[in-house]
């Protein structure tokens, strides 16, 4: 299987959309704040598979000490193939000499983190103000 990786390449709107409600994140109902958010994210990265997208991840960053991941997903039909570790391979080429790199993971999502050197901050408790309902 060929994938190819790009970082802030262009998305439409319906192949996001497709690939949010896949994976059952709600943000895919707020289309007016994914799309947007995603577009002006620092970076973008993306997964495609003969043209479909079938993974999309992107960095909140200052640009020189700490990065933010706040979404990284790839089509549940083709995990397992290694296309999250591309993606995030991506990221790290880039951020990778950064002071602070942070996600928030949950779920299966946990040991895939943990495998690419991720580990839970110190004493540190997950905490957020959240408009979502699927956890």
């Amino acid at each position: 299987m060929d994938v190819e990786i790009e970082i802030n390449g262009m998305i439409a709107e319906a192949e996001v959309l497709t690939l949010y409600r896949a994976n059952e994140w709600s943000s895919a109902e707020k289309p007016e704040r994914l799309i947007p958010a995603l577009r002006n994210s620092h970076t973008l990265v993306t997964a495609r598979v003969s043209g479909k997208l079938v993974g999309i991840g992107n960095a909140i960053s200052d640009g020189h000490l700490v990065v933010y991941y706040p979404h990284m997903l790839v089509d549940p039909a083709f995990h397992g193939k290694g296309i999250g570790r591309k993606m995030m391979q991506a990221m790290q080429d880039i951020y990778g000499n950064f002071h602070q790199q942070m996600l928030t993971a949950d779920g299966g999502a946990i040991e895939f983190y943990k495998a690419l050197g991720f580990e839970r901050a110190g004493k540190t408790e997950p905490m957020w103000v959240y408009a979502g309902n699927e956890h």
